[in-house]
């Protein structure tokens, strides 16, 4: 399908066609997707926004068109991604994890869909929940929140472990991120649990943290709730394995592909809300009249494959709070 690319050398006159106009260019609208991550890791959050879309009566290739940009692991290749959905003059950003305060800054006028991992408001994605940005609305994760909450339900599987190592993103600017390894640091002092706080922002220096937790002698592992560590979920499920390190992560997938426990809000809930507001803005709504929704599906997952793999048995207590228990 051919686009016509007049008036597009500049960003801000990309930035600045009228969505109408858009609309014209093309037999059906399209839909830029922007995120950190890849096709892989992310096939079961595209179904869902799919599934979202279709409540709408938008099926792909009949109705509407992707264009997908992936970040891999690197922030700062979001940026210029953003830059060419704007210039592709798509009619709709859905922005996954990592790519919402990019797609803001892209543009003004094209309508966004974000998902926050944590407090939209606090990352300076809207003024409100209630009543978001002209241009941008989505669904809220809240994700940054739940790391003492991870934290306990760690000690609570592996009463044993005298240290406890943290794995954090440096490199992640959303200031919650932040005050979630704050917080679980407080937590730690609270209770008089030792912990050992790494960061990792490489493939390399994921590889060098888990060689320091050795060293250290670490008996379980929080993972921070980021985009990146996340997309590095194998690599990292792959390590704790070999080591023998019970370790909680954020999202199920991970718990899923062989992690020992997971607690996060539902990704696929929230991509599933994230595709029912695309839909509804391709119908002619307004992002700024659809309220940024939270997703308050909260989940615990626990695989019992893999606590048997490391000799843990997992209190009664705590698979009976499960809503998920892989055996």
């Amino acid at each position: 399908m051919i686009r016509r690319r007049a008036f597009m050398t500049l960003f801000g006159g990309a930035a600045a066609w009228p969505f109408a106009a858009r609309g014209q260019q093309r037999a059906v609208p399209v839909i830029g997707f922007l995120a950190l991550g890849s096709p892989g890791a992310f096939a079961e959050r595209i179904a869902a926004l799919r599934e979202g879309l279709r409540k709408e009566e938008f099926v792909e290739g009949r109705n509407f068109a992707f264009e997908f940009r992936w970040g891999g692991g690197g922030y700062d290749s979001l940026p210029a991604l953003a830059v060419e959905l704007v210039e592709r003059r798509v009619d709709v950003i859905v922005a996954g994890g990592g790519g919402g305060t990019v797609a803001k800054a892209a543009t003004t006028t094209i309508p966004i869909v974000a998902l926050s991992g944590g407090d939209p408001v606090k990352a300076g994605l809207v003024a409100s929940l209630n009543r978001p940005e002209a241009n941008l609305t989505g669904v809220a994760l809240f994700a940054f929140s739940l790391g003492p909450k991870r934290f306990e339900l760690l000690r609570e599987a592996v009463p044993g472990a005298k240290l406890i190592a943290v794995l954090a993103n440096p490199t992640n600017t959303n200031p919650e991120t932040r005050t979630d390894t704050a917080d679980v640091e407080a937590a730690a002092r609270a209770v008089g649990q030792q912990i050992s706080v790494l960061n990792a922002s490489t493939d390399r220096e994921i590889d060098a943290a888990f060689g320091a937790m050795v060293l250290q002698g670490a008996g379980a592992l929080l993972v921070m709730a980021d985009p990146f560590l996340n997309i590095r979920r194998e690599q990292i499920i792959a390590l704790a394995a070999y080591h023998a390190i019970p370790t909680i992560y954020e999202w199920r997938e991970s718990a899923q592909a062989g992690g020992l426990m997971s607690y996060g809000s539902s990704v696929t809930d929230a991509y599933r809300h994230v595709g029912t507001y695309a839909g509804r803005i391709l119908k002619g709504a307004k992002p700024a009249d659809l309220p940024f929704m939270r997703a308050v599906k909260i989940e615990l997952v626990i695989n019992l494959k893999t606590a048997k793999t490391l000799g843990l048995t997992v209190p009664l207590s705590l698979l009976a709070h499960a809503d998920e228990v892989i055996e």
